[in-house]
């Protein structure tokens, strides 16, 4: 065994030398080299980890460089006050969250959100409804909510205090978060927007419009999905004045009380680099975007998703989409002994995720790669992974914390119900959540990421937690 097998493993990869079509979003530190200021920031990373000496600033009081930082990121997006976090943008789900909402209020949830929406919930101790997301019929992607259900919960559920949406999401598709804010304003509904993948909105016309533009009252971004920045790197916009005091309060309770340096200082670029420079840059990144989908959708049995696919979609994203009857893991695993290294992978497509740092010569070499994979070679049995209905919810998330539990193996958990999240990672979505009954068809899903190899959180030695011996609301369980 190895004495370092972390610093080995990491040494080890780094030296394959991949292509990255993944986060983060600086690409190995290139986006880094594009400045003067950002070669000299990235030179000396390592010199910027300090502590809060003098000359440098408090994040947990910004009065000198890092207000001045946070300030011209809020003129930026245009909100009325923004943070840098440290901690991810799940620290900022938990602030939007926790800011806005208190113990036993109804709140709106996207079901497609990320494992930390509904890890708040927990904690906040909230009462969820949860809002379908759409299925694309012909490329089994998940489009973004399904806005008649939104609009038809909405209705039955006026005395919501918040709704959470995911915009956009993993696949890079939007939902119409302008109607969405809209409606809800008519109720006093706060909207809180988990845009992760959308920290580069806005700054080209053909890419969606930011989230805190369109009104969003709470926006989190992860900078380092798609900009400059180191990963955890996030921020977090405020547009509802109202809020900024128990913002003020839950950020510096989430977060760190050692900051990085190097993280801040990357997302203070990261801003920098946009105001500066993103116009042209996204526009080099959307030309190459378009020449090399078009080029890949000549290829049999592919196609890259594009706005005739999705009505709003990142087109700096791309969805490869593998024909019905042919494996995407397989092609996933192809790109990768190619050098090129995918975001993630579901049973029929695979996200790339680019940035302006991504040259055409990456471009091109997917593009070569994709024709000559071998793709008669990888036929596989369909298996519908995606699902689109909500299971039952038998307990309120947070109640469930307190019951008594069991392991018991997956292909025995049907029609029990679930004690323990489970999440196939990436992309981070809830397969199952806690308190959610277990379906056959769920079941299935989870036995398929197993027997792939995914990592799939919540489930050990193939066995999954539910709860022991209920009795409550006519459920009895013999495990």
């Amino acid at each position: 065994m190895s004495k370092l097998p972390l610093v080995e493993g990491v040494l080890r990869y780094i030296k394959e030398d991949n292509i990255a079509l993944s986060m983060p979003g600086h690409k190995a530190g290139l986006g880094f080299k594009e400045t003067s200021i950002g070669q000299e920031l990235y030179e000396n990373f390592i010199k910027c980890d300090i502590t809060e000496v003098d000359g440098v600033d408090n994040l947990h009081l910004p009065q000198g460089i890092i207000r001045e930082a946070q300030e011209l990121l809020r003129e930026y997006y245009k909100s009325k006050k923004a943070y840098f976090l440290v901690n991810g943008s799940t620290s900022g789900n938990l602030v939007m969250i926790f800011s806005c909402l208190n113990e036993g209020d109804k709140v709106l949830v996207e079901r497609n959100c990320h494992r930390s929406i509904l890890n708040a919930i927990i904690l906040r101790k909230l009462r969820p409804v949860f809002i379908k997301n759409k299925i694309h019929p012909e490329y089994d992607a998940p489009m973004s909510i399904d806005i008649e259900h939104q609009l038809h919960t909405i209705s039955l559920n006026t005395d919501a205090k918040g709704i959470i949406i995911t915009y956009p999401n993993y696949y890079g598709i939007c939902t119409n978060l302008e109607l969405i804010i809209r409606e809800c304003k008519k109720y006093n509904i706060k909207v809180l927007v988990d845009s992760a993948h959308g920290a580069h909105f806005g700054v080209h016309n053909l890419l969606p419009e930011s989230a805190v533009k369109l009104g969003a009252d709470l926006v989190v971004m992860s900078a380092h999905k798609t900009l400059p920045t180191l990963n955890q790197g996030s921020f977090l916009h405020v547009n509802d004045e109202s809020l900024i005091e128990k913002v003020d309060f839950y950020v510096s309770a989430f977060l760190s009380t050692s900051p990085s340096y190097m993280i801040m200082c990357s997302m203070d670029y990261a801003r920098y680099y946009l105001q500066e420079f993103g116009g042209q840059a996204y526009f080099n990144l959307l030309f190459c975007s378009s020449k090399y989908r078009t080029l890949i959708n000549e290829i049999l049995h592919v196609h890259v998703l594009d706005k005739e696919d999705m009505e709003s979609i990142d087109l700096t994203r791309y969805v490869i989409n593998i024909e019905k009857g042919y494996s995407a893991e397989l092609v996933y695993e192809y790109l990768k002994s190619k050098k090129i290294q995918p975001e993630m992978c579901d049973g029929r497509n695979i996200v790339l995720i680019f940035s302006p740092f991504n040259k055409e010569e990456d471009f091109n070499m997917l593009y070569e790669a994709m024709k000559s994979c071998p793709i008669e070679t990888m036929k596989e049995e369909y298996c519908e992974i995606i699902l689109n209905e909500i299971p039952n919810l038998i307990f309120q998330p947070y109640e469930v914390m307190a019951k008594n539990k069991v392991w018991i193996r997956v292909e025995d958990s049907i029609g029990k119900v679930c004690a323990g999240a489970v999440v196939p990672y990436p992309p981070g979505v809830p397969l199952i959540s806690l308190g959610e009954k277990v379906e056959e068809n769920l079941v299935n899903v989870v036995k398929y990421y197993v027997e792939k190899g995914n990592t799939v959180l919540g489930i050990k030695n193939s066995k999954i937690l539910v709860l022991e011996d209920e009795h409550e609301k006519g459920i009895t369980y013999n495990v």
